[in-house]
């Protein structure tokens, strides 16, 4: 059976510190080239149908800490608040890998970037669920503790924020559209990344509930991935749509 190394923990989590910064240096000013943001004469070689490949790609992240759990002899079932916050990574991920992906009208998606992001799921997934399985130590009354009960209900309303806004993205298409349109309702009335506002809600309110320093990179990790593209997404709305309403910002309500 593995045992927990608290070194490896803390190796593993820096880098995903680093990463995240690494994210910020080379997207901020510019976005990956996927999506709204792709270059209009790339060709269409290399690529995956959407649905298979956020498939792919997300099912690391729910299948790594299901496997880490079954090889932890005995199995992992106490306390209650580590068994729940296991629970609530997974929950994002079955969502994300079976459900979302069979109702995504998004392009075909560049291999380059799914090979990378699959790689990113398998470590992160190995992660948090290492952490989580074989080394957290949360006393029996952690359900009832300020910062488990603040940051599950941080985490699922970024998660109804989240799925809700993916809802309201897929209505603006009809099936075999790829046209870009003005998102309308929901958050979007205030921002224009509000699937990504709510995700980083999402995983700031996990790491909150989880008080490690692995879950803290990992929100740390998002905000830079998805905070650039965010804004990115805002510039390419306001340069396409003169319509676009001006007072929406580009990722935090009344804010940014």
């Amino acid at each position: 059976s593995m045992q927990c190394f608290p070194s490896l923990v803390l190796a593993l989590s820096s880098l995903l510190g680093a990463l995240a910064l690494l994210q910020l240096s080379l997207y901020l000013r510019v976005p990956s080239r996927y999506g709204k943001h792709e270059e209009r004469l790339c060709r269409p070689r290399g690529r995956l149908p959407a649905r298979c490949a956020w498939f792919v790609q997300e099912l690391p992240s729910f299948l790594v800490p299901a496997l880490l759990l079954a090889l932890r002899s005995p199995p992992r079932l106490e306390p209650l608040g580590c068994r729940l916050l296991c629970c609530l990574f997974c929950w994002h991920y079955f969502y994300r890998t079976f459900i979302y992906p069979f109702f995504t009208r998004g392009r075909p998606f560049p291999l380059q970037l799914l090979f990378f992001g699959t790689l990113f799921c398998i470590y992160n997934g190995f992660l948090q669920g290492y952490y989580l399985i074989y080394c957290a130590e949360y006393p029996s009354d952690w359900c009832t503790d300020i910062r488990f009960t603040s940051g599950l209900l941080l985490f699922l309303l970024g998660m109804g924020i989240n799925i809700h806004s993916d809802l309201l993205l897929r209505q603006l298409r009809k099936p075999g559209e790829v046209t870009y349109k003005i998102p309308q309702g929901g958050l979007f009335t205030y921002v224009s990344g509000a699937n990504y506002f709510g995700e980083i809600v999402e995983w700031f309110g996990f790491a909150i509930a989880t008080w490690s320093l692995p879950a803290f990179a990992f929100a740390f990790f998002t905000l830079c991935c998805i905070g650039p593209r965010a804004y990115h997404h805002h510039r390419y709305y306001l340069k396409t749509f003169t319509d676009y309403p001006k007072s929406r910002k580009a990722l935090i309500p009344f804010v940014f």
